[in-house]
């Protein structure tokens, strides 16, 4: 038979898969975190059809002559460029700004994706719209281990922040240095115990001849000033407080004095989250407090083109892939993270409709090679008439 004709045929195979491709790229413009794939040929075995020669003396050397048997896939390349960002406003929905995927596990395989479309399930586990789970580490104390082992992350339903005991006050402000001898000024602010127990801590100022004389009730500390400046002791301790009165100033007209900070706290309920460039999902608490509750993880591979789909927009480790390196959100070439959008499909629609037309041409042609080889073999059993 001709050889032609299985070229033909081999051709037709080649631009029918990338018939496939083209179609399944145009099929998923719009998934988010969508790859695109390409297809490469490349050629088949040759048959020899006269040898090469070397030269001699008095000739010259000669070329293989070689015929070609058709053409085959080489490989079906996945396009890792970024995809474009689309705004959704949802606090979960997470997209990376560079290289990397999520971890995510499904059952007992861990598996990696770029569509970062995940929600808090009734138990307050974060996972994918397949029921994924998405992995990371959780928080101790507001500390996160990225060297433990990858877990689950969840937003605790029902967490608190413990109460705090205020151990530092500060105060700042003006005493006026224009005040009567006897002038008082008090200055109040609510401070915790160990159990979250709010009471008052007061501080009168009482102006002296020499300055201020600042005292809780039962302790009593000495303000003085030269040229408005603080020189005399600066701190005052009450009940286990200690009150820091180094940014106090003593010029004329001036009464803004006020007991600024304190470092206690009530204990206080979960009220809101959020999702940070890093993956931390921090916690805000009632009482003002935010803690960091968990991270999420990202991976790394140093061949992603060798990973396999796994569906869902989910690829498995390949042979080929490498293993994965875990970390967190902007350390080790890994992108950050995005809060509140999702990575669309890389799908270029003009360049896809172009290998459309190249496919389909390709395998026209490919099919007329067939039909004119049936025409010569029409012509060859034509002869015996």
């Amino acid at each position: 038979m001709l050889r032609s004709l299985y070229a033909g045929i081999s051709g037709l195979r080649s631009h029918q898969t990338m018939l496939d491709v083209t179609g399944n790229n145009i099929a998923n413009v719009n998934t988010v975190g969508f790859k695109a794939g390409s297809v490469q040929f490349q050629d088949t075995l040759s048959q020899i059809v006269q040898n090469s020669r070397a030269g001699q003396d008095g000739a010259g050397g000669t070329n293989a002559a070689q015929v070609g048997l058709g053409t085959q896939v080489s490989a079906i390349r996945t396009n890792f460029a970024q995809g474009s960002a689309q705004s959704t406003g949802v606090p979960t929905d997470l997209m990376i700004a560079g290289d990397g995927f999520f971890v995510v596990r499904n059952g007992a395989e861990t598996l990696y994706t770029r569509n970062g479309g995940f929600s808090f399930d009734p138990s307050g586990r974060l996972v994918t719209a397949d029921g994924a789970l998405v992995q990371g580490w959780t928080a101790q104390n507001g500390v996160v281990s990225t060297g433990a082992p990858l877990g689950t992350v969840s937003l605790p339903i029902g967490a608190t922040s413990p109460a705090v005991a205020t151990q530092n006050a500060a105060v700042t402000g003006n005493l006026p240095a224009d005040a009567a001898a006897g002038e008082v000024i008090v200055r109040d602010i609510a401070v915790y115990d160990a159990e979250g127990n709010s009471s008052q801590l007061t501080l009168t100022f009482t102006r002296t001849a020499g300055g201020w004389d600042v005292t809780d009730g039962t302790a009593t500390a000495s303000l003085a000033f030269v040229d408005g400046v603080l020189t005399g002791p600066a701190a005052l301790v009450s009940g286990g407080v200690t009150v820091d009165m180094s940014a106090l100033s003593g010029y004329a007209n001036l009464r803004t004095v006020a007991i600024s900070s304190q470092d206690g706290r009530a204990s206080g309920a979960l009220v809101s989250y959020a999702l940070t460039a890093d993956g931390s999902l921090v916690g805000t608490f009632s009482n003002g407090a935010a803690e960091v509750l968990a991270q999420v993880a990202l991976a790394s591979f140093d061949n992603p083109e060798g990973l396999e789909k796994a569906g869902s927009s989910q690829y498995r480790v390949g042979a080929n892939s490498g293993a994965p390196r875990v970390g967190a959100a902007g350390s080790d070439g890994l992108g950050d993270l995005v809060s509140g959008a999702l990575e669309m499909s890389n799908v270029d629609l003009s360049q896809e409709f172009t290998n459309l037309i190249v496919a389909q041409r390709g395998f026209q042609a490919n099919a007329r090679i067939i039909t004119t080889s049936d025409e010569v073999l029409q012509e060859l059993t034509n002869l015996k008439r």
